[in-house]
C-alpha cells in the first residue's frame, strides 16, 4: 500500500484541489498549487487525447508561474483552463452538451 499522499492522488480529487488554489484572490492562489501536480494521475483513457493535452499545459502553466508577477492574469487563464479540462472530461464521459456556465 502506497504511503499516505500529502497533496493528495490521483486525478479529479486533485484538480478539485487545484480548483480551490484558484479560488482563492490572485495573489494568494500559486502558493502550494503545484504540490497537487506532484501526484496528479492522467488516467490510461484519457492519454493522447485533448485531455491529455490540456492536463500538460495546466501543468506548465501552474509550474512556470512566477508569484507576484501577472497573478491575476494567470489565475484567470488557469480557471478558464480547468474548465475546460472539466467539459472536455464530460464530454469524453459522454455528456452531450457540457457548459462551465457564464459565470466561472
Amino acid at each position: 500500500m502506497p504511503a499516505k499522499s500529502e497533496f493528495g492522488r490521483g486525478f479529479i480529487i486533485n484538480l478539485m484541489l487545484l480548483s480551490r488554489h484558484f479560488g482563492l484572490p490572485p495573489e494568494k492562489a500559486f502558493y502550494g498549487a503545484a504540490d497537487h501536480l506532484t501526484d496528479l494521475v492522467v488516467p490510461e483513457q484519457f492519454r493522447g487525447t485533448e485531455i491529455d493535452e490540456l492536463i500538460e499545459r495546466l501543468r506548465k502553466m501552474v509550474i512556470w508561474h512566477q508569484p507576484g508577477i501577472m497573478d491575476r492574469e494567470d489565475a484567470a487563464d488557469i480557471r478558464r483552463l480547468l474548465n475546460r479540462i472539466g467539459v472536455a472530461i464530460d464530454t469524453h464521459l459522454g455528456i452531450p452538451d457540457p457548459d462551465a456556465g457564464k459565470y466561472d
